[in-house]
């Protein structure tokens, strides 16, 4: 798998602490439209105001003029840029009949000769026509000193329909490919110099001009958006606030679609499993052209670019947008007891295909067509909105943004967490968020197909054989994973009597483990993260109803399947933590009549013999069996260290389970098969979450619940061995709720892999 890197002008490279993948932004938005698509150049102008009067969630640093990045994006104005076309000596088709692709490019004219030669060569192989190119013109007097530099020169290309395309959503579908080709060609052509190429956006319905200018200086920057043949029927502006991070010019809101305030706490893992699912996914709509998409993302991407172009890729694949949009970011559905019952299959069933990018988001999006919003399931960031008598929405991050008169206001009200308002243009109406995902979780039998597709774990029948229990005495068990008389009782005895971590009040002085002379365990290296701009941080205990710790074990679905085809089944678990009844039980799964689950377990553990040195062997020993054994058609591996004994040394089981996860996604297997983790290891909360980040989608800590069954005399409390397991798991999930908490991500399988 080919790894392209995203590395625009103006950011340094990753050195020490800094690594440009940890681009993030907090901001404003801000949203007007017409409702009955009337478009006018006041649409434009107004929208122009909102970005000024957001410039206050902007960052300005030392040079006076740098804003961290504004933008407009709005309908191609067809009136405008038939004249510009006239003017300059090419001739556009009707509206509708071509494609404005806004691009930035290098300023050295023999690299943009290169681009604009690619451009000609695959538009012509994609059954498209460039009809000409446009310098866009600015004035760069309002650019800040610190951003003359890496200023673009700013380029419009225009994209003629080919006679074979059918209709605008597949000229729109086109002009995604031909962009897609174009960017990877330009990388491979230019190498180092493609990072001043970028492509703003390709539509046949929506420009956006975007740039490191401060909110108020958008207008005066860009000249085309004073010109009174500009004119919209909407226009969505973003103000950007890049926290502890560079701000380049393609960093800068909107996107192709989206334009965000908040940050996408999982996108490491988000990222992970788009590329894992390359090797695996087909779509009748994109057809061949699917092939020619990859990579969806650019490894140094922000957060947000890499929302944008999975939600695109959702879009293009022949998803709704706001169907997309609840596939990405769906709304609290576990843990509610309110939620109708097709809804909830609705929700159920896209949770196997798309674990959701889980983070604080107030999302404003659009392609053309449907304007829409909504809020993450927790409703950490404000967005407002108002409905006035003459058919237009305002909507921004608060109200105030643009002055309506009062008697002119028919609603105010504010998004609610989890919840979408969409404007549909070609009906001309606002679609409330109940008869939206009424018609969209009816729209198929969502209900029907999680049947044929998912077996719930308590549902299985118990495992007719158990286990024998180990020859090796508890003790050296014990001491091979590296168990204290501290973890005894002071972190486990808490759990099994309380079910609930136990709280200390001293600070920990040990040395770091890269800097300790004393052996440590492999989790030990590892810190929690916490999130860079989420504030408030999620209340687990308050915010149950948003958590979820909710697993699905297996193969996971063809995410571009609109029709509910998929032949793969997955294995939900209501929480990661697994007994070793319930593991018993996944491992015997394939002796279920009518089960596709194939189950084999991976030794984990080598011969003392063969020395320290070969640990490394025996790793890649554990990855090829692996591999071999997806290929053989298993689709749930149990990496276990029970065989641990005088003889036999376990691998760490957080470098098992890292190694075998990274392996499977660079071999486009991970999609194919679920990962169990049977570990004598894991016994505190952090490292159930390091196995849990690095891909562990359920995990059997058999001896945490052999320790905790020796404590049962110790403990003040009478308990059984049963009582004390169900205590431990409940310490142990509450925990994991925490640590996801302190990241701003509500889910466990947004955590996974993450």
């Amino acid at each position: 798998m080919t790894i392209h890197h995203f590395h625009p002008e103006g950011l340094p490279e990753a050195h020490g602490l800094y690594d440009p993948r940890n681009e993030h932004d907090a901001c404003g938005i801000g949203l007007l439209a017409n409702i009955h698509n009337i478009k006018s150049h006041q649409t434009v102008a107004d929208g122009l105001r909102i970005l000024k009067n957001l410039e206050h969630r902007g960052a300005v640093g030392a040079d006076p003029k740098a804003g961290d990045g504004a933008g407009i994006l709005i309908q191609i104005p067809h009136d405008f840029f038939t004249a510009e076309a006239a003017r300059i000596g090419f001739d556009l088709p009707a509206a509708g009949q071509y494609g404005v692709g806004f691009l930035f490019m290098p300023r050295e004219p023999v690299y943009r000769q290169d681009i604009e030669r690619i451009w000609w060569e695959t538009a012509r192989e994609e059954g498209l026509k460039v009809l000409g190119w446009r310098d866009v013109p600015v004035d760069r007097s309002v650019l800040g000193y610190s951003v003359v530099d890496t200023e673009p020169m700013h380029r419009q290309v225009f994209i003629g329909r080919g006679p074979t395309i059918r209709d605008e959503a597949q000229f729109e579908r086109k002009l995604f490919v031909c962009r897609k080709v174009v960017s990877n060609r330009v990388v491979e052509v230019l190498g180092k110099k493609a990072r001043a190429y970028y492509p703003v956006s390709v539509s046949c319905r929506t420009v956006v001009y975007k740039g490191l200018v401060l909110g108020a200086e958008v207008p005066n920057y860009y000249l085309d958006l004073k010109d009174e043949r500009v004119t919209s029927a909407f226009a969505l502006v973003h103000q950007r606030f890049s926290t502890n991070t560079f701000p380049s010019w393609p960093l800068a809101h909107p996107y192709r679609f989206i334009c965000h305030n908040g940050e996408i706490n999982t996108v490491r893992g988000n990222f992970n499993w788009m590329a894992a699912r390359q090797a695996n996914m087909k779509s009748e709509v994109l057809g061949e052209d699917l092939s020619k998409l990859w990579p969806i993302s650019y490894e140094g991407q922000s957060d947000t670019a890499c929302f944008d172009n999975a939600l695109e890729l959702l879009y293009m694949g022949g998803y709704s947008l706001p169907h997309a949009m609840m596939m990405l970011i769906p709304e609290a559905w576990a843990g509610n007891p309110l939620m109708d019952e097709d809804r909830r299959a609705f929700y159920e069933h896209h949770a196997a295909m798309m674990e959701p990018w889980d983070g604080p988001a107030a999302m404003v999006f659009t392609d053309g067509k449907v304007i829409g919003a909504t809020l993450d399931r927790n409703g950490l960031r404000p967005s407002r909105y108002l409905v006035t008598d003459d058919g237009f929405v305002m909507l921004a991050s608060e109200m105030g943004c643009l002055e309506f008169a009062e008697e002119r206001i028919n609603k105010k009200w504010r998004l609610q967490p989890g919840k979408m308002l969409l404007i549909d243009l070609d009906k001309k109406a606002i679609i409330s968020d109940e008869d939206l995902k009424k018609d969209l979780s009816t729209a198929n039998p969502y209900k029907d197909w999680l049947k044929k597709t998912q077996v719930v774990l308590r549902d299985l029948p118990k495992a007719k054989t158990q286990r024998p229990k180990p020859a090796v005495p508890l003790l050296d068990r014990q001491q091979a994973f590296g168990y204290s008389q501290e973890d005894l009782k002071i972190l486990m005895a808490p759990m099994a009597t309380t079910g609930q971590e136990a709280v200390g009040s001293m600070g920990n002085d040990s040395p770091v483990s890269a800097l300790s002379d004393r052996p440590k365990l492999l989790d030990t290296y590892f810190k929690q993260n916490f999130a860079q701009v989420t504030n408030p941080p999620i209340d687990p205990i308050r915010e149950e109803l948003v958590m979820s710790l909710v697993s699905f074990i297996g193969p996971r679905p063809n995410l571009l399947d609109l029709k509910g085809t998929s032949k793969h089944m997955r294995l939900e678990v209501s929480q990661p933590i697994l007994t070793n009844e319930e593991l018993e039980r996944i491992r015997n799964i394939g002796e279920v009549r009518e089960n596709p689950f194939r189950t084999v377990t991976i030794d984990i553990t080598y011969d003392v013999a063969n020395g320290a040195r070969y640990m490394e062997a025996a790793l890649d020993s554990v990855t090829a069996q692996a591999e071999r054994a997806v290929r053989d058609g298993y689709n749930i591996i149990i990496l276990s260290d029970r065989a641990v004994s005088a003889e036999r040394v376990p691998i760490p089981s957080l470098l098992a389970t890292s190694a075998t996860h990274h392996h499977l996604i660079r071999k486009g297997l991970r999609t194919l098969v679920g990962l169990v983790v049977e570990s004598g290891e894991p016994r505190e909360v952090h490292q159930f979450c390091a196995l849990a980040g690095y891909g562990a989608e359920a995990i059997n800590p058999y001896l945490a619940f052999e320790t905790l069954e020796g404590l049962l005399p110790t403990l003040d409390e009478k308990v059984s061995a049963y009582e004390a397991v169900k205590r431990f798991i409940k310490a142990v999930d509450k925990g994991i709720l925490k640590v996801m908490s302190k990241m701003g991500i509500s889910t466990y399988q947004s955590y996974c892999g993450a």
